[in-house]
């Protein structure tokens, strides 16, 4: 895709977000120390918990939450996962957005420009993994450096069948458009620290996707913290080591969830699984923010 090409589809975005935003929305200065904003990018509601290898009334609840994530620092800003639904499909003004289990009440923009940032702002684009309830507004991002693993980008990249083959969990060219020539931090089964300083870290944790990654923070008052990406979905999956039957590498999703496990007692980090129902209805949204 050409830089005029990504150019009118970040004019479209930054469009789009003025059209359910005040005038007043300033930029932000700059935080003195790291902030975590958590933005509400919809819910899923499966029909069953099949595929993550549960029978009807083992879990507290089917459904999932799927937030999207602002790292604001110092020295610059992290995107972490985008949506379920792109900001596109709002354009005939109906709330929610409803897409098979998808369900969206609120365009991510919006809320991003709600607390002073447009996709210009974003220094950083690093998405979880590529399944479709995590990518859907990753387009939009195309001008930040995207940090991906290798894992991941080769199969996102990678040449797409048609017709029934392209069905699937395989990655949907269309949320991607424009990151192939996005600065990119490329990443080799590695982790990575994000503004050098601790503070925000990509944790490679394959399995669940050949280049899945979970992201550790640390917080000045709420302590330190670790976002799963689906590394789990249910957190009843932690008790009972169930793995989803759709895992890219079953084998080495157990040994990523027994790395983090250590490694989330060592630091003395909080878990948060991004799906978690329960828990995500608590937590406190945008423009509030941990610290």
């Amino acid at each position: 895709m050409s830089i005029r090409i990504v150019t009118a589809i970040l004019a479209t975005a930054v469009s789009l977000a003025a059209a359910f935003l005040p005038v007043s929305a300033q930029p932000q200065k700059p935080p003195q120390s790291l902030r975590l904003y958590v933005l509400d990018c919809g819910i899923i509601t499966p029909p069953n918990a099949d595929a993550y290898g549960f029978k009807p009334g083992e879990l507290a609840t089917i459904n999932m939450i799927t937030p999207c994530f602002l790292i604001v620092h110092p020295r610059g800003t992290l995107m972490w996962d985008t949506g379920e639904i792109s900001d596109g499909a709002f354009k005939d003004g109906v709330r929610p957005q409803k897409l098979n289990n998808f369900t969206v009440d609120r365009p991510l923009l919006p809320q991003l420009a709600a607390i002073g940032y447009t996709p210009a702002n974003i220094t950083y684009l690093a998405l979880s993994h590529y399944h479709a309830d995590h990518v859907a507004n990753a387009s939009l991002f195309a001008g930040s450096t995207w940090i991906v693993q290798k894992g991941d980008r080769d199969v996102i990249l990678a040449p797409r069948p048609s017709g029934p083959a392209a069905t699937g969990r395989a990655p949907d060219p269309k949320f991607f458009a424009g990151l192939a020539s996005s600065k990119t931090i490329l990443l080799n089964g590695e982790d990575h620290d994000v503004f050098g300083d601790g503070t925000v870290v990509i944790k490679s944790t394959p399995g669940h996707t050949p280049g899945h990654q979970s992201l550790f923070l640390k917080l000045a008052r709420t302590g330190n913290v670790l976002l799963t990406g689906d590394l789990y979905h249910y957190p009843e999956e932690m008790a009972a080591k169930k793995i989803p039957s759709f895992d890219s590498d079953r084998e080495q999703t157990a040994k990523s969830r027994a790395m983090i496990e250590d490694f989330v007692k060592q630091n003395h980090a909080q878990l948060w699984i991004q799906h978690d129902y329960a828990a995500g209805m608590k937590r406190k949204i945008a423009p509030q923010y941990y610290d």
